[in-house]
């Protein structure tokens, strides 16, 4: 009788598939790692998703000095999360579009959770994340390719674009005052044959009083600091001749603590006589030069202007504005055509800049405008107002936003649709482009063309509609060829997203999806921690 042979697996013996789609067994502190850097990186994407879309809530903010911020932008919604890979992601984000913060935060976290899914299935991290990298470069391609050409002469596109950013913003009721501001900022700057812009020569000048409405492009230069006017000094000027000194108006001091002591009232009378002499050199010089507008450098080791001084200038009819700060120097010499001046003896006229009138004006807001400049800068100033420092500083950050969407035209002028429909559309073709696939890589391009549609689910919940019914009536609206089918936040439906004038800068979306692409890879391929010592 022929006796029965145990089988391999009743033995224990485990049969290991060889080949391609072998599945892949991590060790234990690897996957630990990279599972918790996910979980990690997922709950920062979870806290911003709902600030997503036009619908989208708004934060309320704590920093570390105790300040309260309201804001619905991305970045700085991150940056007081703590710091991470998504904060990062998030400024970068910021660095090269200027919009999409919140987006590329959300696609991030969404490309994580598939990459879990893939892990999950035993596929390895290197493959999940050059998949994910070729995947990137296919959906940059069909993006370009359902993307419109503009030419900058046409204001009404750049309108569009820049109006579709401040919808989403808390001070959205206002967008029909900051969109022209902000398209007419960049268009002074632009050339033919301009590339890129550089948001350091427009300067937003945040004052508290009145609203937003009052918010306006000024022409010339617009000063947030006041006129010295204690010992009685003008407060308007015409024909202007502007000097920017960074030396002080005030008595020298020792560089060290030092004591002097006097034994005699002649030595006192003396020493206090030579001190007003110094000073009253100094203030005939800067006339001497034909100089009667004086805009001063905040100092921080002495006074940058004392009480005698201002009186001698007061007596020579100068014009005085103190404390601009150290970084505003550049642009307003920059802008005024002048040399800033850090000594007396260097005080000439060839460093003065010019202008038609200097004034302090307004009855809400107190200002100095500076108008009819000779030889000017391209350079823009913008006076941002509001009733309080939380809605003037949500201003400036949405402001900040509009004109970098107008930048973004000018680095790639090109238009795509919002709400939406880009996203829904690059998955639809990258799913059938997966399905030309084999292996492991069909799996993981799946996964990623499934995690694009988190941007039109997540507007759905923001905006309280059923995201299950809206994102399958999208699909289908995809599939019968209307490209441009999007949700329609406001109305409640999907529509042609371009005639309701819904649309946003290619290169926003571009880099949304390409840069959060590379994070997630980078988190990826992370496989152990070390504490350095």
């Amino acid at each position: 009788m022929a006796s029965s042979q145990p089988t391999q697996s009743q033995q224990g013996v485990t049969k290991i598939i060889s080949g391609d789609n072998a599945s892949f067994k991590d060790k234990g502190k690897p996957m630990e790692l990279r599972l918790s850097n996910m979980v990690a990186a997922k709950a920062i994407s979870d806290a911003v998703r709902t600030s997503l879309g036009p619908r989208g809530m708004d934060k309320m903010i704590q920093t570390s000095k105790g300040e309260v911020i309201v804001t619905n932008d991305g970045l700085a919604s991150c940056c007081k999360n703590g710091k991470s890979n998504l904060v990062d992601l998030s400024a970068a984000q910021d660095v090269e579009a200027g919009d999409g913060t919140t987006s590329v935060v959300v696609l991030a976290g969404s490309f994580l959770g598939a990459a879990e899914k893939m892990l999950a299935k035993g596929i390895h991290p290197t493959i999940v994340a050059e998949s994910f990298l070729r995947a990137s470069v296919k959906a940059v391609e069909y993006l370009t390719e359902m993307s419109t050409p503009i030419d900058l002469s046409d204001q009404t596109n750049l309108l569009r674009a820049a109006s579709t950013s401040l919808n989403s913003k808390i001070v959205s009721q206002y967008s029909s005052t900051l969109a022209p501001i902000a398209v007419e900022a960049v268009s002074r700057l632009v050339t033919p044959t301009s590339s890129n812009v550089d948001l350091k020569d427009i300067r937003v000048v945040k004052k508290v009083g009145g609203t937003i409405e009052d918010t306006e492009l000024v022409k010339g230069v617009v000063l947030h600091q006041n006129v010295v006017v204690s010992a009685g000094g003008p407060t308007r000027m015409e024909k202007a001749k502007i000097a920017i000194i960074q030396f002080q108006l005030s008595p020298p001091k020792p560089d060290m603590d030092n004591t002097v002591v006097i034994n005699y009232y002649r030595l006192m009378d003396k020493v206090l006589k030579e001190g007003r002499q110094y000073i009253l050199n100094l203030c005939k010089k800067i006339k001497k030069a034909n100089c009667n507008v004086l805009l001063i450098q905040k100092s921080i080791l002495r006074d940058a202007v004392d009480e005698l001084s201002l009186n001698y200038l007061k007596r020579l009819n100068i014009l005085v504005v103190k404390d601009v700060e150290r970084d505003e120097i550049q642009f307003l010499s920059k802008s005024l055509g002048c040399k800033p001046v850090s000594d007396i003896e260097a005080f000439t006229e060839d460093k003065l800049g010019y202008a038609d009138l200097v004034e302090e004006s307004g009855d809400d807001v107190k200002v100095v405008r500076i108008t009819g400049i000779k030889n000017p800068g391209r350079t823009v100033s913008i006076l941002a107002t509001g009733s309080n420092n939380l809605v003037v500083d949500e201003c400036e950050r949405s402001l900040h936003d509009a004109l970098c969407v107008v930048r973004c035209l000018v680095k790639k002028r090109a238009l795509i649709g919002g709400g939406g429909a880009p996203e829904i559309h690059v998955s639809r073709l990258l799913s059938q482009y997966a399905q030309s696939l084999k292996g492991m890589e069909a799996y993981c391009f799946q996964a990623y063309a499934d995690a694009l549609e988190v941007i039109p689910t997540t507007l759905a919940e923001n905006a309280g509609l059923n995201p299950i019914a809206i994102v399958t009536e999208l699909r289908n609206r995809h599939a019968l060829g209307d490209k441009n089918a999007g949700i329609n936040v406001r109305k409640g439906l999907i529509s042609n997203i371009l005639e309701e004038d819904v649309v946003q800068p290619l290169l926003v979306t571009t880099s949304a999806v390409e840069l959060a692409t590379e994070t997630v890879c980078l988190l990826l391929k992370i496989d152990d921690y070390v504490q350095a010592r």
